[in-house]
């Protein structure tokens, strides 16, 4: 959800991004989230910044993936990036409206391309592939892969892995999926991180493959961390980046650009960072 991770999530063609881009304007607005974006994109100007919403920056994300983006107990969406897209829309003056889509529209481009939302922020490694079919801001988080194994399968390393014929899980669409095909496995895919777990779980699978924040997460779970365990940290020097429609509106980038950057000189980003996974940057590893 590392992945986008620096991990999260891979890339999709030219193609796809325009065939989902027109799927996405004939079905209408349904995509599961808190609110329909106008596809009039001069309706609002906030700060100058063209928005597909009135008042509203609307962000395309893929909940959950925890802890960068999921509900809490009272239903509302919260997390390390929603914190960090917020810097973005106060400065703006508008509220932040997150649409809940499937994560293979929001890489290609197309959630954005359809105006379904001006951003999307959800985890997003930014990779060559993806900025062939939308922009980037600046980089917003360092990502690293993790495995996660039952314990007591003796592994520590991918190569262990390979050498004990264990099954390997990944999430679909992300980089670390795309970093273990690259080493030789063949992963079984699961379609989120939520599915992913479960399926190490029922033992599916002996060791999956996942953003490093996302495994820390899930083992501070007692029922995770009873039967579960960290058995390598993968440094795949990955970045996370808020995207935006390809050709972005200038306005809406430098805004993103500039609140990322006056976040880390003064302080507020690591306060958002310590909040979210209870380290300063650096100390994850």
């Amino acid at each position: 959800m590392a992945l986008w991770p620096l991990t999260r999530r891979g890339s999709a063609a030219g193609a796809l991004a325009l065939t989902a881009a027109l799927a996405l304007t004939a079905c209408g607005s349904d995509t599961g989230g808190t609110g329909t974006a106008t596809t009039d994109a001069s309706a609002s100007a906030a700060g100058g910044a063209q928005l597909v919403k009135p008042g509203k920056l609307t962000v395309c994300t893929n909940i959950p993936y925890e802890p960068f983006q999921f509900k809490d107990a009272s239903g509302k969406v919260v997390g390390f990036d929603v914190d960090i897209v917020d810097l973005a829309a106060k400065k703006l003056g508008v509220e932040q409206e997150i649409v809940d889509i499937d994560f293979a529209v929001i890489k290609s481009g197309a959630a954005m391309a359809a105006k379904k939302c001006d951003v999307a922020a959800a985890g997003m490694t930014i990779t060559p592939e993806r900025q062939q079919n939308i922009d980037f801001s600046v980089p917003y988080f360092d990502a690293t892969q993790a495995l996660l194994a039952k314990k007591g399968t003796g592994a520590t390393s991918l190569e262990d892995v390979k050498a004990k014929n264990l099954k390997l899980g990944a999430q679909a669409s992300t980089t670390g999926l795309d970093y273990v095909k690259k080493q030789g496995f063949d992963p079984t895919e699961y379609a989120d991180s939520p599915k992913e777990l479960l399926a190490l779980q029922a033992g599916q699978a002996d060791v999956i493959v996942q953003d490093l924040p996302v495994v820390l997460t899930w083992l501070k779970k007692p029922d995770v961390a009873e039967k579960f365990e960290l058995i390598a940290s993968l440094d795949t020097g990955e970045q996370y980046g808020v995207g935006l429609k390809k050709g972005a509106d200038p306005v809406l980038l430098k805004t993103i650009n500039d609140e990322i950057t006056k976040a880390k000189s003064d302080g507020t980003y690591e306060e958002i960072f310590v909040k979210w996974f209870g380290k300063k940057p650096g100390e994850l590893g």
